[in-house]
């Protein structure tokens, strides 16, 4: 993963915790309105990969038992992992493209509605992504991949050549010479792997996106809501169709390209079409970045007037991030894809606790602010959830108290300690497990095996029915709380914690 130059480490510094009678008057464990629903708190667990479903998509054991963990800890919400609302294979990632994954999708939702008492709500994100292949291997690129033109055979002088023997001879080029003979995108496909845009409407099926995505997205939600979910969030965020849709690197010449009001347009349509698919109980919001944080991407002030809109066109909530874009990721190996959280744009999404002056903890507050100033200023209360580095509860309270956002949302800091939120809220935040943000789990994620927390991982690994990984090293989810499990000749448990 790339990282600033200054390579300043940080330590996470939580600050005080309150006791319990100072949280139970604190902003962060108060009640708030998300569109029909109201959240018990003020507290969020973002949607995370963990790569535990299987091959086609289906919710596992495993699956369920790292929702049931987090719910554990009696969050406000959860908001279930990116999963694809195409019918097409995508390996372990969750699916919800069909009628035929409700069932699994049904049991997820009952186990966290036992494990939390009821009291955290649940959403699930849904997403639509573009094809991404493996960087080729060159001389596989060249004899195979690369489509030969007649700019190519003037560039290097064999206009009366056969096929095999240019081929043969871009192979045998060197690196400045490519760079003069092959077009930028082509450059791409040999460094980086092939990728699809949503610029590519030459291609039939990216010219009907705006045909096809309504649709798509309105029959995930309706499945979401026919398998027991109190919401869905739109993935409007990071690298993935949606977004790219948004951002101002979008030049498509369609109407959906080009100006901030034609950008905006498909979003605007697939949350109309989500919201005419579902009932008025059902809450529907959306994920998407305060920043593009990629040069010629979107700025804050784009991510504000966005805010605006969707606030004025009844989104339920928006979730911010920032981000995590293709456009500067490293270069993989051959044989790899291009993951992208690995540049510039990938560290302001998942910054390291080796930072710059500016540190990793907060990075999105500022932005934050100024997207919830301007849905305010449209005469609207749509709930703004801040995402980032959050790990303290006075971090968080301030957040809340000078209106920068209305929830609070813990990612990693959550994985760390699933129990954060009942631990802060029962006046034992001492006993908080705090991220060190050394991104271990994302680590994990960009080799698509299972994401587990080093702080955890290999800790307790005797307890009984422990699940492990697949390589029998890692324990998948975080042990209990000591204050939940029986203790020698007490009964005192979560219940009573919680009284």
């Amino acid at each position: 993963m790339w990282r600033p130059e200054e390579r300043i480490k940080w330590k996470p510094d939580p600050g005080t915790w309150p006791d319990a009678e100072t949280a139970a008057r604190s902003e962060l464990f108060s009640p708030v309105t998300i569109g029909p629903l109201e959240l018990a708190q003020r507290t969020w667990v973002p949607a995370m990969v963990p790569w535990r479903a299987t091959d086609d998509g289906f919710v596992t054991p495993e699956v369920i038992g790292w929702y049931e963990r987090f719910a554990m800890g009696e969050p406000g919400a959860i908001v279930v992992e990116a999963t694809g609302i195409r019918d097409i294979p995508s390996g372990p990632l969750l699916r919800i493209g069909n009628d035929r994954f409700i069932d699994g999708l049904k049991d997820l939702v009952a186990a966290v509605r036992r494990a939390s008492g009821g009291k955290t709500k649940l959403f699930i994100q849904l997403i639509d992504f573009l094809a991404i292949k493996r960087r080729p291997d060159p001389e596989k690129f060249f004899a195979r991949f690369l489509e030969i033109t007649d700019r190519h055979r003037k560039a290097i002088g064999g206009e009366d050549w056969p096929e095999e023997k240019i081929r043969a001879h871009l192979a045998g080029l060197d690196d400045e010479a490519i760079d003069g003979v092959l077009t930028p995108r082509e450059l791409d496909s040999l460094r980086q792997g092939h990728r699809e845009r949503v610029t590519d409407t030459h291609l039939p099926h990216i010219e009907e996106l705006p045909k096809v995505l309504p649709g798509l997205f309105a029959d995930a939600a309706r499945r979401a809501e026919a398998a027991g979910f109190d919401g869905v969030e739109l993935h409007y965020a990071h690298a993935y169709t949606m977004a790219s849709m948004l951002s101002a690197l979008n030049d498509r010449e369609d109407g959906y390209g080009g100006p901030r009001e034609n950008r905006v347009r498909l979003p605007l349509e697939v949350f109309k079409a989500v919201r005419g698919a579902v009932s008025g109980n059902f809450a529907v919001g959306c994920r998407y970045l305060a920043d593009d944080c990629v040069e010629g991407g979107n700025t804050v002030e784009d991510a504000a007037w966005f805010g605006a809109e969707f606030a004025e066109a009844g989104f339920d909530f928006l979730s911010l991030s920032r981000g995590g874009r293709f456009e500067d990721a490293a270069q993989p190996k051959v044989g790899e894809a291009a993951y992208p959280y690995t540049g510039p744009s990938g560290y302001e999404c998942m910054p390291q606790y080796v930072s710059d002056e500016f540190g990793p903890f907060g990075r999105n507050v500022a932005p934050a602010e100024a997207i919830h100033d301007a849905v305010r200023a449209t005469g609207n209360r749509t709930p703004i959830v801040v995402t980032g580095g959050i790990h303290g509860f006075e971090q968080a309270e301030r957040i809340l108290a000078s209106g920068k956002a209305d929830i609070i949302g813990l990612a990693r800091q959550s994985l760390a300690d699933p129990d954060w939120f009942r631990k802060v809220k029962t006046g034992y935040g001492d006993e908080v497990t705090v991220c060190v943000y050394s991104n271990y789990c994302e680590a994990l994620d960009q080799k698509h095996v299972q994401v587990t927390c080093n702080l955890w991982d290999r800790v307790k690994l005797d307890e009984p029915d422990v699940a492990m990984t697949v390589d029998g090293k890692r324990r998948l989810t975080a042990p209990r709380w000591e204050r939940d499990l029986p203790q020698a000749g007490d009964e005192t448990g979560k219940e009573e914690i919680d009284a």
